[in-house]
């Protein structure tokens, strides 16, 4: 009889054994059953198994959380208002400033054209009296025959501030203060009237220093007094009139008042 084939014991190899196409390698050879533990699981010994999740899972999740931080920046970058998506220029609310601020003139905060034109007729009128003492001064010394020659230049001095005054006047605008018409005419006539009485005084003091122009120590009269008395007393009218119209005007911006003599 024929020997007995090496390979006669050994198991019959059978395509049925093979697990199905598609079946996974189970643990205990390549071609484990297909029952077998999936590469992807893992069991407790209790029973109670959990599942991990597949790469593309975990991947996809990462990509979901990210998209959402970035989604909260983007919100915090564009202000974090959701109002109708529209944000404020900052330019127009700039521009818009800048209109309010140019509606007021320049300057003038109360928005009164008067005011400023009353603050430079006061600046005018602060200068009005500075020769009244030494006109003053200068009469009196004509009366008692002393610095006779002293007392004519200063009253012509005099005069020539008050024409002066007159000028600036003219140059000032004043068509907005309240009664400016007759405002400016009271002083006008004034200072024309000072400037005409000054002017007689130091004729008066010309006349005083010749020849027989003083009595004991006394001025004699004559036409050149008789003139400048008269002259003064119309400036004085005019001055209560110019302050009358003036003082409820300083009044009203805080400007001085002034007395008819002050003027």
């Amino acid at each position: 009889m024929p020997a007995p084939d090496a390979t006669a014991q050994l198991p019959r190899f059978d395509d049925q054994a093979r697990p199905p196409y598609g079946g996974q390698p189970g643990p205990g050879g390549p071609f484990a059953p297909a029952g077998g533990q999936d590469q992807y699981a893992s069991y407790d010994d209790g029973g109670g198994g959990r599942r991990k999740l597949p790469p593309a899972a975990i991947i996809g999740g990462i990509v979901v959380v990210l998209a959402g931080v970035g989604l909260g920046v983007g919100w915090a970058l564009s202000g974090g208002s959701d109002d109708g998506g529209q944000k404020k220029d900052p330019g127009t609310s700039a521009a818009k400033s800048a209109k309010d601020d140019t509606s007021k003139p320049a300057g003038n905060p109360a928005g009164d054209p008067a005011e400023g034109q009353a603050k430079g007729l006061d600046a005018l009128l602060a200068d009005s009296n500075n020769s009244r003492s030494a006109v003053i001064g200068a009469v009196q010394n004509i009366k008692t025959c002393t610095n006779l020659d002293g007392a004519a230049n200063d009253l012509r001095s005099a005069a020539g501030q008050r024409n002066d005054l007159i000028k600036r006047l003219q140059q000032l605008p004043v068509d907005q203060i309240p009664n400016n018409a007759q405002l400016t005419a009271a002083l006008t006539k004034a200072w024309q009237s000072s400037a005409a009485a000054d002017n007689h005084y130091a004729a008066w003091a010309d006349k005083t220093a010749g020849k027989g122009g003083c009595d004991k120590g006394h001025a004699k009269g004559g036409k050149e007094p008789a003139q400048g008395n008269a002259a003064s007393g119309a400036a004085t009218q005019a001055k209560q009139q110019a302050a009358a119209l003036w003082n409820p005007i300083a009044q009203k911006y805080h400007l001085r008042e002034h007395q008819p003599e002050q003027l």
